[in-house]
């Protein structure tokens, strides 16, 4: 139909004006109301533009209008797997297959969407299917996109766990144990293949926040820092809300430096998941990287309130110790954490404790001051934690009054600030 708001709407989508195209698209649906054409135009525009719902509705009024509109069932279904409804995305590129058997794209769309449902079979026999009819048409680059596909759901990594051999396609557990194993065979060392795998499945559907996750772990894992936090952006962008995200994105910002963007990052993974002891010494880390050794020890005492047998959380609360000239305290983790990794039969960590402790002990006799950490005890807290706040006072003090006493440095700061706050 030759309609003059339809063509302006037409010129406009070519030109990635999608509101433009989607308001002169109303102007002709005003004009006609029933226009099917300027519907799916519009539900283009709509999904281009990315509303999602809206283009649904469009591709909806197209096929009341007109239910033998293969390509408005086809659309429809791109639309419904980006909302994640799989089985109403199903059921609209089985029936564009009815309208059109030799559909190769609505094919590649039905083993796309069978995959994420987790029928693996079933994934690649419509993956052929589409293969070989955009062979016949000649489309040599979709073929080798189709074929791509199928070599990596035939990788041992997307095989079922357990085979229904009376089932005419074999399910494997989940998309989330599709994961899984990628993440266990970064584990073991194939991260490239890994990150492969990961790479195809993003390429297959942008959408999948969870792949993202999973690849920014396993840069993680590579040391591809800045990569893996950007992965880790997208799926928060997608709203893919688990602590998995915030605990390794926090992972990745302390290895760059990023200390308190990793505090930040910790925090909100412990808002999901409370109970978490590794974010706890996670965050304890950041803390003693930053000198605040008490919100460290605060950290590591709460892991080890959740896990008591967390060596690594009582070997990290001793270092923290240690920097405050805690000594005693500081002896006790390390030999808790000594007695812990001995259990576990980790030597190369229990031989790490062993040299902390020995040293330790080697510095710092068991006849310490007793009246000289009081003082600094008192000292730490009105810097809130922050020792090298401390020393650099005690340093400034000693620039006026040298060849003081320690104790008297000390007592000198602790008053000079006890009277600024009018304490």
């Amino acid at each position: 139909m030759n309609n003059e708001f339809y063509n302006r709407g037409l010129e406009k989508a070519k030109q990635k004006d999608y509101a433009g195209a989607i308001e002169e698209f109303n102007r002709a649906l005003q004009q006609i109301p029933y226009f099917p054409e300027a519907y799916f135009q519009r539900g283009l525009a709509y999904y281009d533009s990315g509303a999602i719902l809206q283009a649904v509705s469009d591709y909806t009024e197209v096929i009341k209008l007109n239910p033998e509109n293969m390509e408005a069932y086809y659309s429809r279904a791109l639309a419904r797997v980006a909302l994640k409804n799989l089985p109403g995305a199903l059921e609209d590129v089985e029936r564009a297959i009815r309208l059109n058997s030799h559909y190769a794209a609505a094919y590649s769309l039905r083993g796309m969407v069978r995959r994420k449902q987790g029928y693996i079979h079933d994934a690649i026999a419509n993956f052929k299917q589409a293969a070989e009819l955009y062979l016949a048409q000649q489309d040599k680059e979709n073929c080798r996109l189709c074929l791509e596909r199928i070599k990596q759901l035939q990788s041992p990594a997307a095989k079922p766990a357990v085979e229904q051999i009376s089932s005419p396609s074999v399910t494997i557990t989940s998309q989330k144990e599709y994961f899984r194993q990628l993440l266990e065979k970064a584990e073991k060392g194939d991260t490239q293949e890994a990150i492969a795998d990961l790479n195809w499945v993003l390429k297959a559907d942008p959408q999948d926040a969870q792949a993202y996750c999973c690849r920014g772990v396993v840069r993680c894992k590579m040391g591809n820092y800045q990569d893996a936090i950007a992965d880790f952006n997208q799926a928060i962008k997608l709203n893919f809300i688990d602590a998995i995200v915030y605990r390794n994105r926090g992972k990745a910002r302390c290895a760059l430096g990023d200390y308190q963007g990793a505090i930040a990052d910790y925090n909100s993974a412990l808002q999901i998941e409370p109970e978490d002891a590794l974010v706890y010494v996670a965050r304890g880390n950041a803390y003693r990287a930053t000198s605040n050794y008490l919100g460290a020890i605060t950290d590591y005492s709460q892991a080890i309130q959740i896990n008591p047998q967390d060596a690594q959380a009582y070997y990290n609360r001793g270092i923290a110790h240690t920097h405050l000239e805690e000594m005693q305290p500081a002896i006790a983790d390390y030999q808790k954490a000594a007695s812990l990794f001995l259990e576990k039969e980790d030597w190369d960590n229990y031989q790490i404790v062993l040299d902390s402790l020995n040293k330790i002990q080697k510095s710092f006799p068991e006849n310490t001051n007793q009246k000289y950490n009081l003082l600094r005890q008192r000292l730490l807290h009105l810097v809130g934690g922050q020792w090298e706040i401390a020393q650099r006072l005690i340093e400034q003090k000693k620039d006026y009054y040298p060849q003081m006493p320690q104790e008297w440095y000390l007592q000198k700061v602790i008053a000079d600030l006890e009277r600024d706050r009018g304490i």
